[in-house]
C-alpha cells in the first residue's frame, strides 16, 4: 500500500492544513460584545448549548455550581440554541433574565447561535469536526450537550445531554 506524503498535498486536500486553534475563534456575549476565546487560554472551557424550555434546563443550576466550584481552572460557556424542538424562543434579554432569576447564572452566556446545519457557528464547527479540532468528530444531538476543552485549547471530549455537569466524567479533568 502506497503512503501519501501530506506535505505534497495541496492545501484544499490536506486535513493538516484545515486544523485551527480554538483560540482563533471569536464569539459574542449574549449582550453582543465580542470575546476572543484566546482570553481563556490557560483554563479549561466547558461549552454547552442551552435552552430555557428543555427537560434538561434544570442543568443550569449544576452548571453554575460547576462554574463556582472550579472557577480557578474552568470557564463555563452556555450558548443558547433554538434548533432542538424550538426550546429557546426568547430574545437575548429574555434568556439572560430567565437564567439569572431562575438559576442564578453568572457564567458566560453567548448570543443565540446554530450548533449544526448550514449556519453552524465557527465554534461548533471546531468542536464537531476532527479535521479542524484534531481530536474527534461528533454531531450535536440535543440541548445541553457538553464539550470540554483543555487549558491549551485541545478538545478533551464531549458528553451528551444526560451527562450531568458535576459528573465525574467531566470533573475528573478539573
Amino acid at each position: 500500500m502506497k503512503t501519501i506524503d501530506k506535505a505534497k498535498l495541496s492545501p484544499s486536500t490536506s486535513t493538516e492544513i484545515k486544523r485551527q486553534s480554538i483560540y482563533d475563534i471569536t464569539i459574542n456575549t449574549i449582550g453582543g460584545k465580542p470575546i476572543s476565546l484566546l482570553e481563556f487560554e490557560g483554563k479549561k472551557i466547558l461549552f454547552v448549548n442551552v435552552a430555557s424550555e428543555c427537560g434538561f434546563t434544570k442543568q443550569y443550576k449544576e452548571l453554575q455550581t460547576l462554574s463556582d466550584k472550579y472557577s480557578k481552572e474552568l470557564i463555563v460557556i452556555g450558548s443558547p440554541c433554538n434548533q432542538f424542538g424550538k426550546q429557546e424562543p426568547g430574545d437575548a434579554l429574555q434568556i439572560q433574565e430567565f437564567c439569572e432569576l431562575n438559576f442564578g447564572v453568572t457564567f458566560l452566556l453567548t448570543e443565540k447561535l446554530d450548533v449544526k446545519g448550514s449556519q453552524q457557528h465557527a465554534l461548533y464547527r471546531w468542536l464537531t469536526d476532527k479535521d479542524i479540532n484534531g481530536k474527534k468528530s461528533s454531531s450535536v444531538k440535543w440541548n445541553f450537550q457538553k464539550y470540554l476543552v483543555d487549558d491549551k485549547g485541545h478538545l478533551i471530549d464531549y458528553y451528551y445531554s444526560i451527562t450531568k455537569p458535576m459528573s465525574s466524567k467531566i470533573t475528573k479533568y478539573l
